[in-house]
C-alpha cells in the first residue's frame, strides 16, 4: 500500500506522518492494502480554484475526492486524490468540538469513502450507510469521540 502526501498549506501545523499512517489504517481496514491514495491538504484559495474548475461551484469546501478511474480498478490499483482544505477544517474542527487532527480525519475518511464508490447524496440510505461506515473507522482512530450536533458527517 501507498499513501503519498503532499502539504501545500502554510495555514496551520499539521503532522503529515501521522495523517498518513491513519489513512493507511483505513486502507488496511477497507481490505484496500494493495491500493494507493494520493492526499493532498490546501488552503480554502487552491481548493476554492479546484471547486471551480472541476464541480463549477465558485467556494471553498471542506474536502474534493478525485477517482482515478471511475469505477474500472482493472486499469490500475490507484484509488485517487482526496484534496482537503486545513484552513476550512479548522474552523469546522471548533464547530464540530474536534480538535484539528481529528477533523482531518474525517474528511480523509470522508473523501476516501467517496473514491471507494459511497455517496451521501444518492438516497437517504446511502447517506445512513456512509455515516455508519464514517464513524465505524473514525472510532479506529478516536474510541468513542463523537461530534457536536453541528456535524453533518
Amino acid at each position: 500500500m501507498d499513501v503519498q502526501l503532499q502539504n501545500d498549506q502554510e495555514v496551520c501545523k499539521v503532522d503529515s506522518q501521522r495523517l498518513k499512517d491513519h489513512a493507511k489504517k483505513f486502507m488496511q481496514t477497507l481490505g484496500r492494502q494493495d491500493d494507493e491514495l494520493s492526499i493532498l491538504l490546501v488552503d480554502d484559495a487552491n481548493i476554492r480554484n479546484l471547486n471551480r474548475q472541476h464541480r463549477k461551484i465558485d467556494s471553498a469546501t471542506d474536502v474534493l475526492s478525485f477517482p482515478q478511474n471511475e469505477g474500472d480498478e482493472s486499469i490500475s490499483h490507484m484509488l485517487g486524490d482526496v484534496v482537503i482544505s486545513v484552513e476550512t477544517a479548522e474552523r469546522q474542527a471548533a464547530e464540530h468540538q474536534f480538535s484539528l487532527e481529528q477533523e482531518l480525519v474525517l474528511l480523509l475518511i470522508h473523501g476516501l469513502l467517496h473514491l471507494l464508490g459511497y455517496d451521501h447524496e444518492r438516497s437517504p440510505q446511502d447517506e445512513k450507510l456512509m455515516k455508519e461506515k464514517t464513524w465505524e473507522l473514525f472510532d479506529l482512530i478516536f474510541p468513542g469521540k463523537t461530534p457536536s450536533s453541528a456535524c453533518g458527517y
